[in-house]
């Protein structure tokens, strides 16, 4: 009998034939062996922070790999860990701390497992840092077929560049092996700015801050800051956070000090849905002044700030970064609120900004629009017909994100 699927927003459900926890790579290898014949699309789930249905598995098999967690092994030497793809972010500071290793950065919400966030692309913010798919150095994928193919710079390279960012489309990542930094701690400010004084201060607070981002937060017409810089100071909280009005509030920190991983993350409790794009990094300011604009005149009963971030050029065919120097421009509504019209008032910006979509965010866009935006399309494609040539992982959702 069909079971019910729901992502975390509660804006998306679906209806598999079977959800699959296997508790090993040997079982998730089995499971994909044994029903390589079935019908239905074969999906993968993480923690299902997407908004889009990437995992919907309507009639077909969804695999979770919440069984599948845990540091494999970490090398201080090598700075490298190896972990098991189902792990959630959260669950992986600890034990790299205990390694002397770090992540090199890491997006504002660690609920998601790791392959789920290398699988779309998921970043934090640096000009000098790439996403998280870029310290990725080695993955294993558990193709259709029910083969497994490891993957590297020097082993099947084609297949690394392709998988780094491959929406679950190339195979099912049972682990990856990233690259690591000594740990280390973070500085954490966040005060509050005019919306013109941040622009004219942006260049150089993005130059001069190894993680800087700002909140537009619509209703106060002002920007909440926030800057991570690296210290050898110890843990500590130095100060209260600034007290300010209305909403910019939430987005207010105390001035602390931590570990990197207790550093990046912030709590997010109250279910949302998001639209992101990832602009040139020089049209940033212009994009984000358009939408501003936009919502001023025409979605002005929207409260949730607007997410402003930096993410450095990378070579992973379907990176939102691929070959520059990005922007990412992020839209908020809360998960029972009406979204429609504002997010597609706002993708029409961001299309005339040249923008490319968060994968696993909301947007309207289909393989005809999408292949124009990525100059390395057809290498991905080669790679996806080479190892799933039947399309069993593409439900109808991906066919038409990558076929149509």
């Amino acid at each position: 009998m069909a079971a019910t699927w729901c992502n975390w927003a509660g804006n998306l459900t679906a209806r598999p034939r079977q959800i699959a926890q296997p508790a090993s790579e040997a079982e998730l290898i089995e499971l994909v062996r044994a029903t390589r014949a079935e019908a239905g699309p074969l999906r993968v789930v993480g923690t299902a922070h997407s908004f889009v249905p990437l995992c919907a598995a309507d009639g077909g098999i969804l695999v979770s790999l919440d069984g599948v967690q845990g540091v494999i092994e970490a090398d201080r030497e090598r700075g490298e860990a190896s972990v098991w793809a189902g792990t959630k972010m959260h669950a992986l500071g600890a034990p790299l701390l205990e390694a002397g290793l770090a992540l090199t950065n890491q997006g504002d919400i660690d609920r998601q497992s790791i392959g789920g966030a290398v699988g779309t692309g998921t970043h934090g913010t640096g000009p000098t840092l790439g996403n998280i798919s870029t310290q990725v150095v080695g993955l294993r994928l558990v193709l259709a077929s029910g083969e497994v193919l490891d993957c590297s710079e020097t082993q099947e390279p084609e297949v690394f560049e392709a998988a780094r960012v491959a929406l679950g489309a190339l195979g099912l990542i049972s682990r990856l092996t990233l690259r690591c930094q000594p740990a280390y701690r973070l500085h954490e400010r966040t005060w509050v700015a005019g919306f013109d004084d941040c622009l004219a201060q942006l260049p150089e607070l993005i130059r001069a801050t190894r993680h800087f981002e700002f909140w537009w937060v619509p209703h106060e017409d002002a920007c909440a800051m926030k800057a991570l810089d690296v210290t050898d100071a110890e843990p500590a909280v130095l100060a209260p956070p600034v007290e300010t009005r209305g909403r910019l509030a939430r987005y207010m920190t105390p001035e602390s000090v931590d570990w990197s991983y207790r550093v990046f993350p912030s709590e997010r409790t109250v279910p949302f849905v998001e639209m992101e794009y990832a602009v040139p990094a020089e049209q940033g300011p212009d994009c984000l002044r358009a939408i501003r604009d936009l919502m001023r005149a025409r979605h002005r009963t929207v409260t949730w700030g607007v997410e402003y971030r930096t993410v450095r050029a990378d070579t992973i065919p379907l990176s939102p970064a691929y070959g520059r120097d990005t922007v990412t421009i992020s839209i908020h509504q809360a998960a029972e609120l009406p979204c429609h019209a504002f997010f597609a008032d706002a993708e029409a910006v961001f299309r005339s900004y040249q923008g490319r979509p968060h994968w696993g965010k909301w947007h309207w866009l289909q393989a005809r629009h999408l292949r124009d935006l990525y100059p390395a399309w057809d290498r991905f494609q080669t790679v996806r017909a080479r190892l799933d040539p039947a399309g069993r992982l593409l439900n109808p959702y991906l066919r038409r994100l990558l076929l149509d």
